[in-house]
């Protein structure tokens, strides 16, 4: 059944919101990053938080069960986010784990894998498939030890961006440049900005996900009850573009985000105690 909702802003501007579906796999539990296929029409790529090995699921809008890889090559310590963009020399499209999860804010460093996006599988029971090797860039903050959960990568130059969550008081973005594949050893990411975005653990505004849409022109970043929409400039630095789309009581443990088309997002969430993980389409008046 597609539920339709209409989630009120300050402005009095409503954003369009739609369960389509919920998560059909038993082993889908607590969806924390969400990819749209571009060459695979209707196929979302997901993946678990903490306590899973490293495993793609292929779903849909209405969470059908498509199967599972294994990430050949791949440890999976705090996966928190996923994105689709330009593989890193330029040819074809890859997938982006970024194993970036850190809730004590203790890891000396995190790691982003990549793979070239695989064929879907083709059976919910197809599990024994496994990706090529990923290849995996290991960084640090030049300021410290941060929990992250967003990633995307720019369709523009496949650099990779981070936002951080905001537990130490303040939501940054940094960047990790292309050449970074290249380099031997840890990498350092580059502090872009400070985001204007005010944490607040009790209004759920917390960093969970970031995505960038197909043409590089609007990124959003998503907290457990707001959208923020920006227009990425000169060095990766985001200007604010638009109102802030909020989705509180959407959502109980929603984290994911990406475009499905130029004005849709697609939402993704863990499960709870009262059932499978949803997946919400949304529409905000920007």
């Amino acid at each position: 059944m597609i539920v339709t909702l209409l989630l009120w802003q300050t402005s009095a501007a409503s954003a369009t919101a739609t369960l389509t579906g919920r998560f059909a796999s038993a082993r889908l539990t607590e969806s924390s990053g969400v990819a749209v296929s571009w060459a695979h029409h209707g196929t979302l790529w997901t993946h678990n938080d903490s306590g899973d090995g490293p495993y793609l699921y292929a779903t849909d809008l209405r969470g059908s069960d498509r199967g599972v890889l294994r990430v050949t090559g791949a440890r999976a310590v705090d996966w928190e986010d996923i994105a689709l963009g330009p593989c890193p020399e330029g040819r074809g499209d890859c997938l982006y784990l970024a194993d970036i999860g850190d809730n004590q804010e203790r890891r000396s460093s995190v790691r982003i894998y990549v793979v070239p996006e695989p064929d879907p599988p083709t059976a919910p029971a197809d599990s024994q498939r496994a990706t090529p090797p990923a290849r995996v860039v290991r960084l640090r903050y030049p300021d410290g030890a941060h929990d992250a959960e967003a990633l995307y990568v720019s369709p523009r130059d496949t650099a990779m961006y981070i936002v951080s969550k905001g537990r130490g008081g303040s939501i940054r973005l940094y960047r990790v440049p292309p050449t970074a594949w290249a380099a031997q050893g840890t990498v350092t990411a580059q502090l872009v900005q400070t985001l204007a975005i005010a944490p607040d653990r009790a209004a759920g505004r917390l960093v969970t996900g970031a995505a960038i849409r197909r043409d590089g022109a609007v990124v959003v970043v998503r907290t457990y009850t707001e959208i923020f929409f920006y227009a990425p400039g000169p060095g990766g630095r985001l200007a604010p573009a638009g109102p802030v789309c909020r989705i509180g009581g959407l959502e109980r443990l929603g984290e994911a985000v990406d475009f499905l088309d130029a004005r849709t997002l697609v939402l993704t969430s863990e499960a709870d105690p009262f059932g499978r993980g949803t997946i919400h389409t949304v529409r905000c008046p920007n």
